[in-house]
């Protein structure tokens, strides 16, 4: 099943009217980064096991970065608006911000995880191809290491990096 698009424009228009709840469906640390005031926050691996209190004749209005992720899991964002009339952000929070609607920036906000995650396993494989074609073919054997553990972290849901990353102090959040 697949839920609707909104433009943000009328999107902004319902909320300004008291019509619509806006959902962010991203993880924590993207939401950290920007965010719609006033949007709720129920991230994508939570659902099912958070409820989303919806107040009856508004609509659920769900975003995320660019709208890819929404409308992979539209069944999945129905199933938690049963009952309620609910659409996807077209375009997700890059089209609010190109719209020229309000976002809120962490004044000191590190990259979301994945991004991180993104980087260090790609400068390390390639790192390992430049090494192994310029200083020892031994090197290949890191691009191929990095390549298993991303096919690791595919299958099983378990990234080493992405913990290992968590932990950095630039991740950690002041108590």
């Amino acid at each position: 099943m697949s839920l609707p698009t909104i433009s943000p424009d009328r999107a902004a228009a319902l909320l300004r009217e008291g019509k619509a709840v806006l959902v962010d469906v991203r993880e924590a640390d993207e939401r950290a980064f920007a965010h719609v005031p006033g949007s709720r926050h129920l991230p994508l691996s939570r659902l099912g096991a958070e409820r989303l209190e919806a107040a009856p004749g508004r609509v659920l209005v769900f975003h995320c970065q660019s709208g890819a992720r929404t409308a992979a899991s539209a069944a999945a964002l129905a199933a938690e608006a049963a009952g309620c009339e609910a659409c996807v952000l077209e375009g997700g929070l890059v089209a609010w911000q190109k719209a020229g609607l309000p976002v809120v920036r962490a004044a000191r906000a590190t990259l979301p995880l994945m991004r991180q995650v993104q980087i260090a396993a790609g400068s390390l494989a390639l790192a390992g191809a430049v090494l192994g074609a310029l200083v020892s073919p031994g090197f290949y054997a890191l691009s191929g290491l990095v390549g298993a553990g991303l096919v690791m972290a595919g299958i099983t849901g378990f990234c080493p990096m992405a913990n290992a990353l968590a932990e950095m102090p630039w991740n950690r959040r002041p108590a």
